[in-house]
């Protein structure tokens, strides 16, 4: 018998809906899923590039906008802008009714949608789980949205394993790999030629791809350490730079005059721009020297390039990296370090190909059989560890 269940998937940022782009892709394909999307956060704002015109331009019609970002570059914004989701999810997953609301990840707008679907009793699906960020409030909002959801798909065999310490039920958590890396089977990259062109920059030297966001919970604070990021590339002339700006959390506001002066005192050095999409980011991966800063995507998609990622600071502290991450303090002795052992490539033998070790790039498949097959039920049971009583 055919099923038709009406899939609700939630997206606020670039490189969410980055990650997102082949499983929506399955969904609108599939005769037995229903896809509805809702769009907020990052993509409606014109500071962070209205990047929903772009989920638009792919092929995706939107059903559900909610507006959530304040004009602000503090907690108590974010903070804000929680309560503003929760009021507009409210509305929207009323209207939309979804018998499941897939949500990727840990963003502060994630969370307010999961606790959101959880009062109005849709199961949600939560990717991305069980993974381990210290540095930033993200570590705290990720292991939130494992207890509001009903259903589980992890990165990697370690992160069901703490999924499941979490007291998620079993049989409710499944191992099915980074979903971002169905790119690497599935997705065409551009040329270096059609990049430049796209990017109306030319890029004529070896570059690196830099992304830094403010670390919102350790004392790692965002100028100066984006400063001592700049100091640290200056050390390289001979790269060019193209620099993407950081997301909308607390403290990122502050960054984008610093990125956007770095670009202007060196034009035909340093791009920056507010987000390449995800193609002409993977296609610039492809071609760089190194990927440099502390966004996630160095961590879970870069090493599958064979390109080395400088991972900055403590905002991606506790995740599971591939030999090609390199990590280092964020100060500019330290950075220019990291990116000279980039360079030299010391960190792996001649020939050895790196492993990543969150998949090969089959998720979305595995996701869609789950989303047919699934009982979707909210309510669950607490899952106690096996111990012994000393």
């Amino acid at each position: 018998m055919m099923i038709n269940r009406k899939i609700a998937v939630f997206t606020a940022t670039r490189a969410e809906y980055g990650l997102l782009y082949w499983l929506l892709k399955d969904i609108q394909a599939s005769t037995e899923l229903s896809l509805q999307l809702l769009v907020s956060g990052m993509h409606l704002s014109p500071e962070f590039g209205l990047t929903y015109q772009q989920i638009e331009q792919d092929g995706f019609a939107i059903d559900e906008k909610i507006e959530t970002l304040l004009s602000s570059d503090s907690a108590a914004g974010v903070a804000k802008s929680m309560g503003l989701g929760v009021l507009g999810f409210t509305d929207a997953l009323s209207r939309l009714a979804p018998d499941v609301l897939v949500i990727l990840g840990d963003r502060f707008e994630a969370l307010a949608a999961a606790q959101t679907a959880m009062i109005l009793r849709i199961p949600v699906l939560h990717l991305h789980g069980g993974e381990i960020t210290e540095g930033a409030y993200d570590d705290a909002i990720r292991h939130a949205i494992t207890k509001l959801s009903a259903y589980h798909c992890t990165s990697m065999e370690a992160y069901r394993q703490r999924v499941i310490q979490l007291g998620e039920m079993p049989e409710r958590v499944f191992n099915v790999g980074a979903v971002g890396l169905d790119h690497l089977n599935r997705s065409q990259m551009l040329s270096l030629d059609a990049l430049s062109t796209s990017l109306n920059f030319s890029l004529h030297s070896p570059f690196f791809v830099v992304t830094y966001h403010p670390v919102t919970l350790a004392d790692e604070q965002a100028v100066a350490s984006f400063q001592a990021l700049l100091d640290a590339l200056d050390a390289f002339p001979q790269h060019q730079i193209i620099l993407t700006y950081p997301n909308a959390d607390d403290g990122g506001r502050q960054i984008i005059p610093m990125l956007e002066a770095y670009a202007a005192a060196q034009p035909e050095r340093v791009l920056t721009i507010p987000s390449l999409g995800q193609q002409r980011y993977l296609s610039a991966v492809k071609y760089a020297t190194a990927v440099v800063g502390n966004s996630s995507s160095g961590i879970i998609e870069v090493p599958s390039f064979d390109v080395p990622t400088v991972n900055i600071g403590v905002r991606q502290q506790g995740r599971i990296a591939a030999k090609s991450v390199l990590h280092c303090a964020p100060n500019t002795d330290a950075i220019k370090d990291c990116i000279t052992r980039a360079l030299s490539q010391d960190y792996k033998q001649d020939g050895e190909v790196i492993i990543n070790p969150y998949g090969d790039g089959n998720s979305s498949e595995q996701i869609i059989q789950l989303l047919r097959t699934l009982p979707l039920k909210v309510m669950k049971t607490f899952y106690d560890l096996p111990h012994s009583v000393t």
